[in-house]
């Protein structure tokens, strides 16, 4: 399960990208629009990594915190970007 982790990993670091991304680029009204497709990247890229797998044990557990570590990670980019 330890090589799954990269996979994990890969997501949570293409929300934070896609997060410095929107902050630096978007404009404020735009922000939110830029977050949610984020999330959809990261969603699609999430499924492709773990069918790619072809390990079926865990496929739900690693989906799941793929997932939701982007959901954290564009929770607090929101936050940050609505105060700035």
């Amino acid at each position: 399960m330890n090589w799954h982790w990269k996979t994990i990993a890969t997501v949570w670091i293409l929300a934070i990208v896609g997060a410095v991304l929107t902050a630096i680029l978007a404009t404020p009204a735009s922000a939110i629009g830029w977050i949610g497709l984020t999330l959809a990247v990261c969603t699609l890229v999430t499924l492709g990594l773990q069918i790619a797998t072809g390990s079926k044990e865990g496929y739900v557990k690693r989906v799941t915190m793929s997932i939701a570590g982007s959901l954290v990670i564009l929770v607090v980019a929101t936050v940050i970007v609505a105060l700035v």
